[in-house]
């Protein structure tokens, strides 16, 4: 009788063991699951800085198709800011453009920022690949995002009287009296979004 109910005693134990053990198998893998679900705030940024990049290019190719480069420089300059802004809004995160060559003032990066495209910078003339960046600070989760030429920015921050015809260069002119955002080459860092987003 005594060995019948240790018997008894002992399976029970197995079975109790192994269902732990499965449970807790089941637990792991929901984790894991959840875990690959959920997009880190690293493409949650990114994804963030791509929808704005969308507007304000759809509309500045609008521009350029419509009057060309000189036009649409006037978009940039009463449009562009209010444009990321409304995105931002929408998608309740801070959105910026920055630049170690500001064409506006509003947009010239701080000192975190222009070590991130300082080194960016180096790393595309080894012919390799920016990647993004993320910052912890202040209970904020900040993240930087390349922006690269490509043969359309350099009608507007290319060459003067090469790239940027005289008309465009003197419509620069009269916007963007401290502008420095010139002289670029196509594959070149021109600067960074930067997407401020609340940790959850």
């Amino acid at each position: 009788m005594i060995k019948i109910i240790q018997t008894v005693l002992l399976t029970l134990s197995l079975a109790l063991i192994l269902s732990c053990k499965e449970q807790g198998n089941v637990e792991k893998k929901t984790e894991s699951a959840e875990q690959q679900t959920t997009p880190s705030y690293q493409e949650l940024g990114l994804n963030y800085a791509l929808s704005a990049k969308a507007v304000l290019g759809k509309n500045l190719i609008g521009a350029i198709k419509t009057k060309g480069a000189e036009h649409a420089l006037g978009f940039c300059s009463a449009k562009a800011i209010p444009l990321t802004d409304s995105v931002a809004l929408a998608l309740n995160v801070q959105i910026k453009r920055v630049s170690d060559k500001p064409r506006n003032p509003e947009n010239k990066a701080n000192k975190s920022q222009l070590k991130f495209i300082m080194a960016g910078k180096q790393i595309l003339a080894q012919g390799k690949k920016i990647k993004p960046q993320l910052q912890e600070h202040d209970g904020k989760m900040i993240g930087y995002y390349p922006i690269v030429t490509n043969t359309m920015c350099l009608q507007c921050h290319g060459l003067p009287n090469d790239q940027i015809t005289q008309a465009t260069q003197k419509k620069l002119d009269d916007l963007y009296p401290l502008d420095m955002a010139k002289g670029y080459a196509e594959n070149e860092l021109r600067g960074i979004w930067v997407i401020e987003m609340d940790k959850k």
